[in-house]
């Protein structure tokens, strides 16, 4: 352990996570069963689904920003991406994140979304600040925490970032060690590039819908400059294409809903050679307590993604000692059949219900 760090602060937050935990553990025998309909959705992050009155909005945010004085350091980074050479060496970009979310085949890793502000789910009225989610999004096994630093929809702002980030820093030399930080804004300007930089975050997100495949291409050259990498979102099979030409290494399939059509805007993709792409599926939240979310990961899984990024679906069931956000963490990772398993029930409410989630945990 690092002898500098508290050990408190993220003792603290997984005891808040499991503080109700006193249900036993039981065993869960798997029994063969149809899946379940399918209910209704919604998206997990506004940003995959914007339209041009948002993005307009945000670049008046910008214009605002830059007419108060961003800091000198912001400053200085952005003088570092316009005197960047863009015709510098492909093999010296970083992929620190690429390999994070990229493991071997028939594992899935997850993306954990921190937000302030829930998309209308009625279910949880406040989320914990981040210093208490972040140790709790890393112990139960995340590979990266995603911030949405976007005050619109997510309620956050750089300086969350900088507080996921800092926190992350004190595990330095523990294990599992830190985890990478995602800035998740609508990027619409270099100067966010820069602003995420100076945050500590490790990515940033271009919405390739938003912007189109030019400023794709010039965003992922400005991320380069200063060792950011770029996770591209997409909505369809051409614009995964468009961003893959573009030179996207990370591919998200945002504001899709099943796992199939998630699918099927990745399943033709044409890679060049000697290229690897890292795939991630952006996991819908379901308007209802259950867990679906969870079984639909599997199904990503089992179709090749390397990743999902989760965000709503972590806050559903608030405190619940087995339904916690480190708990859909751990179940989305875990090497079970839709065939046999089913993590949708909650306690006393259908086949499974508490016992496989909390044998998911053991």
């Amino acid at each position: 352990m690092n002898p500098k760090r508290s050990l408190s602060r993220p003792s603290m937050a997984i005891a808040i996570a499991l503080s109700t935990l006193s249900t036993p553990i039981h065993s869960f025998a798997p029994t063969s069963r149809p899946l379940s309909p399918r209910t209704a959705s919604h998206s997990t992050t506004s940003l995959g689904a914007i339209g041009v009155f948002v993005r307009k909005a945000k670049e008046a945010d910008v214009r605002k920003y830059c007419a108060e004085g961003p800091p000198e350091s912001v400053l200085t980074l952005l003088k570092q991406i316009k005197d960047f050479n863009h015709d510098g060496d492909d093999d010296s970009t970083n992929n620190e994140i690429q390999s994070a979310l990229t493991k071997r085949k028939g594992t899935i890793t997850v993306i954990a979304e921190y937000k302030r502000k829930l998309e209308g789910s009625g279910f949880v009225a406040e989320i914990l600040p981040p210093n208490l989610l972040s140790p709790v999004f890393r112990e139960f096994g995340a590979a990266a925490v995603a911030v949405l630093a976007d005050d619109r929809t997510g309620g956050c702002s750089y300086d969350d970032v900088v507080a996921v980030v800092e926190e992350e820093s004190e595990a330095q030399g523990d294990v599992p060690g830190p985890l990478p930080v995602i800035s998740s804004d609508l990027i619409v300007d270099e100067i966010q590039i820069a602003q995420a930089a100076d945050a500590g975050a490790k990515a940033v997100t271009v919405t390739y819908g938003v912007v189109g495949g030019e400023k794709v291409t010039q965003f992922i050259k400005d991320a380069k400059a200063l060792g950011l990498e770029v996770i591209v979102n997409v909505g369809t099979a051409e614009e995964a294409q468009g961003a893959v030409d573009a030179g996207a290494s990370i591919v998200s399939v945002c504001g899709v809903n099943g796992a199939d059509d998630k699918y099927a805007v990745i399943e033709s993709l044409s890679i060049p050679e000697g290229r690897a792409v890292c795939t991630i599926a952006n996991i819908l939240a379901k308007d209802n307590k259950a867990l679906e979310e969870v079984e639909e990961a599997w199904i990503c899984r089992d179709k090749g993604f390397n990743c999902v990024w989760v965000s709503d679906a972590l806050y559903k069931s608030g405190g619940d000692p087995l339904e916690h956000p480190g708990a859909v963490i751990r179940s989305m990772q875990a090497k079970s059949s839709v065939k046999y398993a089913s993590p949708m029930a909650r306690a006393g409410k259908g086949e499974g219900a508490r016992e496989y989630l909390g044998d998911i945990l053991m």
